[in-house]
């Protein structure tokens, strides 16, 4: 197995520790939490450069990535769902996105066609991992500094913190559907055309 085709599979593993720092309560877990996924970010931008100039692109690598991917990134949500940060039916909208596109890209596989990244599928990638470095980094600030407030300081830290969330997500969900929706659009043919006998 090549190094990009095994930085790939890390994020499977960093997907794990991720949301067993975000659901366990222990001094520095959400820190090491926004550090696990600094570090995941990383091996997607470095398997992906490896690949292109030094290994060349394999097909175990066009498949999983984008699906490691994805489990990374619906660990975290999920896991804000949990800690009561993001509303549950926002999170479902963005994962259902998720697997109707990855079906989508297997059907056109199966046909010999590659449905690549878009404008928009970029958008909602840069929107979901930005969105999920605020918010570890926010549940960071906390845990790091709540010893330093008052409770009232407290308690109106988390209430920004909580507007922020649910203004972030709503966000990524919006952008999240809509490039699905375009996604699906541009390919209608596949969908509405016949398999061969």
């Amino acid at each position: 197995m090549k190094v990009p085709d095994i930085l790939t599979l890390s994020r499977l593993g960093l997907a794990a520790i991720l949301i067993t720092l975000l659901t366990l309560d222990f001094p520095y877990s959400k820190s090491l939490a926004l550090l696990t996924f600094l570090i995941a970010s990383l091996t997607d931008y470095l398997d992906g450069e490896l690949a292109r100039r030094v290994y060349g692109v394999s097909s175990f690598g066009k498949l999983m990535d984008p699906l490691t991917d994805k489990v990374l990134v619906c660990a975290a949500f999920v896991a804000f769902v949990e800690l009561k940060l993001v509303p549950a039916w926002l999170v479902v909208l963005i994962i259902s996105r998720e697997f109707l596109v990855t079906g989508l890209r297997l059907l056109a596989a199966s046909r010999g066609e590659i449905v690549g990244a878009g404008f928009w599928g970029k958008h909602k990638t840069v929107t979901q991992l930005l969105t999920i470095i605020v918010l570890l980094g926010g549940l960071s600030f906390r845990e790091d500094f709540s010893p330093r407030f008052t409770p009232d300081q407290l308690e109106q830290y988390n209430r920004v913190l909580s507007l922020t969330s649910v203004s972030l997500i709503s966000i990524v969900a919006f952008i999240t559907v809509l490039s699905g929706a375009i996604y699906f659009y541009q390919h209608r043919k596949l969908l509405l055309a016949e398999d061969k006998a």
